[in-house]
């Protein structure tokens, strides 16, 4: 993916009747805030994000904003409720002081698993913060890999959802994993972005069929493809516990395929045993995106969406295409 020099975007940024592009981070992901800047060719906004001693957030936003198009950098990824909150206070803070336009990048949106009633009396929780999310002044959404399609529908704004499939496909091809080597989906709800990386590699394309056995447990029932002798490359949206992970990577080596998995997914929510789920020894490396802050000393392969963001940035404030960036 071409990513322009930053003098070029700035330049295309200024010239445009938009007002000036203000980019502001919360405390969840400061430092891929840092690098969309820099890919922008701009200076992250001055504003602080703090607590006061009970625990509720301040903002203040340090320059002056009004008639500016900002961006407010702010996955919504643990702690939750705390990030979530910190992106609410600021797009108010920003609100009120007269911003053209109010775009929040929520490179993952948490709470999207929570997208439907799967029992009686529950909530739609993906519903109800997409809901705070536009009452709070919030013009335009931009995200990576939604966990369910069906939440850019839970928006009455517009929601662009970019792709990690292109990020993933270049460091395959470019590590030579794509020899011999079949896509594999953890489940039917991933079909689709494994379909698009499939297609991407030319690749041929598998899918695990899992059936739940407990509020948390699932169970790989069996493989539908053909993954013998083959180097699986499992996609997925997001790996919580690994758990989901660690048995599909069980009924692939069981089908035969080869003991050298490779284990790619968005958003490392990694909670509970994922380490150890993840650390199984028939998977060769695993790859996650910056969408979530991550400590590069856990030894995970880090791809960075600074690039895609900021060229989604340009895109938007230009009124151009953001679906070529897919």
């Amino acid at each position: 993916m071409g990513v322009r020099e930053p003098r070029a975007f700035a330049e295309e940024l200024e010239h445009t009747d938009g007002g000036h592009v203000k980019l502001f981070s919360g405390n969840a992901n400061r430092p891929l805030a840092e690098a969309v800047a820099k890919a922008l060719g701009l200076r992250l906004g001055e504003a602080t994000v703090e607590r006061f001693p009970d625990g509720e957030v301040q903002v203040r936003l340090l320059e002056s904003i009004r008639g500016d198009d900002v961006y407010l950098l702010q996955p919504t990824a643990p702690p939750v409720n705390d990030n979530l909150m910190e992106l609410l206070v600021m797009a108010d803070a920003v609100r009120r002081s007269s911003a053209k336009r109010i775009n929040a990048v929520i490179p993952y949106f948490g709470y999207a698993r929570q997208d439907k009633q799967t029992r009686g009396r529950e909530p739609i929780s993906a519903r109800l913060v997409a809901g705070l999310i536009e009452h709070v002044g919030v013009d335009r959404v931009i995200t990576v890999d939604l966990h369910a399609p069906q939440i850019q529908g839970f928006f009455y704004h517009p929601v662009d959802e970019l792709s990690a499939v292109r990020l993933f496909a270049e460091y395959l091809e470019a590590k030579g994993f794509t020899r011999n080597a079949v896509v594999v989906s953890p489940d039917s709800g991933r079909a689709e972005q494994a379909r698009r990386l499939s297609e991407r590699l030319e690749l041929p394309l598998a899918i695990l069929a899992k059936r739940r056995i407990g509020p948390r447990e699932t169970q790989v029932s069996y493989v539908i493809g053909d993954v013998a002798g083959k180097r699986p490359l499992i996609v997925d949206d997001i790996i919580s516990t690994g758990g989901t992970i660690r048995r599909g990577v069980e009924a692939l080596v069981a089908a035969g395929a080869l003991p050298e998995t490779i284990v790619m997914a968005s958003h490392a929510v990694l909670v509970g045993p994922a380490r150890e789920n993840l650390a199984h020894p028939a998977i060769r490396e695993v790859l996650f995106t910056d969408t979530i802050a991550l400590n590069p000393s856990l030894g995970y392969t880090i791809l960075s969406t600074a690039p895609l963001l900021a060229q989604a940035i340009q895109r938007v404030h230009t009124n151009q295409s953001v679906s070529v960036l897919i």
